[in-house]
């Protein structure tokens, strides 16, 4: 909208069946968000409005919260319902504390999507092939796209903790520095346009899917989770004495007892299960560990006061609010439970069926549908719709047949 309208505080208004739009652009039926898909208002959040760095036209972006029009906020709304877990734990005395790694990749422009992405040229002439993991070299030609992103990312006030490259070809990662839950979710995603809007510029494609390239590691987003006490802003997850709390073990059993239901917000697309299926540093198991990486769940190193429990599930392709929420929501409901985790793994381990996770999309969706307890946490008009939209993209991917299964299939008799 017009600079003068936002500032005249006209209210902009969107149809309520947006927000279950598929990634194709189509819509479930009307019946998921009500039949007659009426209006919802857009509220920007006044912290979270930013002039674009990027944009040579003078241009801002306002995140939004999305309200029913009687006031209150719409349950479709993801945001809203990352909103609704923190008040859960603030009327508890509490408050979360997350931090998210996000992977991606940096790929040359891609005209053609039947054809495998490739690294941009170097400043050699040749293509990254895969040496490059935590290098400090900038052969690969991309030191003026990285700076416009440090620089952009200043502008927006995003703070960076650590910027290095990872393990695949032409793949990094950030990490951005701990703090409210709500707030980081905001970050990552506004982190994940700046980088697309400044590779554009630069002539460059950056990919946020899980799993971009074959026989190479996927793109994650690791959440780093805490819970403080309001007030002391004491880390409840340690006592005086420095020793894990009851809170700490309930925390990570209910963290388990919803990462099988969850699965479907953690990895919500088809590709999101390549990742996933092929485990290395991408666990698709419940199981916990110290310092263990083949676990879902991972305790790193850390003093008493920075203990924590990081959910290694979601890819870079998940919703950053909907995956903190949903993992936020399942740790809260061990902590009033009560409930208690399995025995940490260490070292190679098998995996227990009772802590395997889906392996598909369809498998995911299906336990979803099933889950009690996603619509006890995140009510049933959301789960459904959610579920709705996503088993759209699930039909749209097999309207389509592969190249694997014409080249391999095709000479069967």
């Amino acid at each position: 909208m017009t600079a003068e309208g936002f500032l005249e505080g006209r209210r902009l208004q969107m149809a309520r069946g947006v927000l279950l739009q598929c990634i194709m652009g189509g819509y479930p039926p009307a019946r998921f968000y009500g039949s007659d898909d009426g209006d919802l208002a857009l509220v920007p959040d006044p912290a979270q409005i930013h002039r674009l760095p990027w944009s040579q036209q003078p241009r801002a972006l306002a995140i939004c919260d999305a309200h029913e029009l009687t006031g209150e906020s719409s349950s479709l709304s993801t945001r809203g319902q990352l909103k609704a877990v923190i008040a859960r734990y603030a009327a508890l005395g509490l408050a979360p504390v997350v931090a998210t790694e996000l992977e991606f990749f940096v790929f040359a422009p891609n005209t053609d999507p039947t054809q495998p992405f490739q690294p941009p040229l170097g400043l050699d002439g040749r293509r990254e092939d895969g040496h490059s993991a935590f290098s400090i070299s900038s052969n690969n030609g991309l030191r003026p796209f990285f700076s416009e992103v440090y620089a952009c990312m200043a502008a927006l006030g995003l703070p960076r903790d650590t910027f290095m490259h990872e393990m695949g070809v032409s793949q990094f990662e950030i990490n951005l520095l701990h703090g409210d839950p709500l707030l980081l979710a905001d970050q990552t995603l506004l982190f994940k346009h700046l980088l697309k809007e400044v590779a554009l510029k630069h002539g460059l494609t950056v990919v946020c899917m899980a799993k971009p390239l074959a026989h190479t590691p996927g793109s994650s987003m690791h959440i780093h989770q805490s819970i403080i006490e309001i007030g002391s802003g004491r880390n409840v997850f340690s006592d005086k004495a420095g020793e894990p709390t009851a809170t700490f073990r309930h925390f990570i059993a209910g963290q388990q007892a919803g990462m099988a239901d969850f699965t479907a917000l953690f990895a919500p697309n088809v590709n999101s299960y390549q990742r996933l299926c092929h485990p290395y540093a991408s666990p698709n198991n419940a199981c916990w560990s110290h310092d263990n990486r083949a676990a879902g769940l991972r305790i790193p190193a850390s003093t008493p006061a920075a203990r924590r429990v990081e959910n290694r599930l979601p890819g870079a392709d998940a919703n950053p609010y909907l995956a903190i929420a949903a993992s936020l929501a399942a740790g809260l409901y061990g902590i009033e439970h009560k409930l208690e985790p399995g025995e940490p793994i260490q070292g190679e381990f098998e995996v227990p069926d009772n802590l395997s996770l889906p392996c598909t999309l369809h498998a995911a969706l299906e336990r979803l549908k099933r889950s009690q307890l996603a619509k006890e946490l995140f009510g049933k008009e959301f789960i459904e719709g959610y579920i709705a939209s996503k088993t759209m993209e699930l039909t749209s991917f097999f309207d389509e047949i592969t190249p694997w299964e014409r080249r391999v299939l095709a000479a069967q008799a």
